[in-house]
């Protein structure tokens, strides 16, 4: 689950030119975290959380929170078992990271490209530090989507939340659930009037 707070690496896809010299807000309503688990050896699922938000400043420094309580995974008493067990009721999780603006400053509109953002989680008390390539793509002036461009992987272990992970398959009776999973992200971010 903690795989998703990667994409929040997508501030990174920052556009350029002379709108760099502002703040960018994230378009939650176009915006898609999601993860994936495997359960019982080869019974996947898709998860994903449904609030986010966050901004890049002028000076490129990235925020996103996401909204744990927000967590979807199809069945209301295990998103309640998520809140609670694997993210000890900890209302957010945050993403953070720096960005050098310069490498998408020269991205008109409709150009792409793929930037290396080194970014750092914070979830019920654990730092996630992390590394991974963004594609960005500039829509419009005003407009830049930043995406997964290869699937993260993040371990339960490193984020913190194995044990909460244990609870999951006692209180479910499963035999397995998988201890590493990918996340991926489609992020919009909109310039500020």
């Amino acid at each position: 689950m903690k795989l998703l707070f990667k994409t929040i690496t997508i501030a990174s896809a920052f556009v350029a030119g002379p709108a760099l010299a502002a703040d960018w807000t994230l378009n939650p309503d176009a915006s898609h975290l999601a993860y994936g688990t495997v359960k019982i050896d080869d019974v996947g699922e898709v998860n994903s959380f449904t609030n986010l938000s966050g901004h890049v400043s002028e000076d490129g420094k990235v925020e996103i929170d996401i909204d744990l309580s927000s967590v979807e995974t199809n069945i209301d008493i295990r998103n309640e078992r998520m809140i609670e067990h694997v993210f000890r009721k900890a209302a957010t999780a945050t993403l953070t990271a720096e960005i050098d603006l310069y490498e998408v400053s020269k991205l008109d509109v409709g150009s792409s490209n793929t930037v290396e953002v080194d970014a750092k989680l914070a979830l019920a008390g654990t730092e996630v530090e992390f590394y991974t390539d963004m594609f960005i793509l500039r829509v419009a002036e005003d407009t830049v989507m930043v995406s997964t461009n290869d699937m993260v992987f993040i371990s339960t272990e490193d984020a913190g939340v194995s044990a909460g992970v244990d609870k999951l398959m006692e209180l479910a009776q499963l035999p397995s659930i998988t201890r590493t999973v990918p996340v991926t992200a489609r992020l919009m971010f909109n310039l500020d009037s």
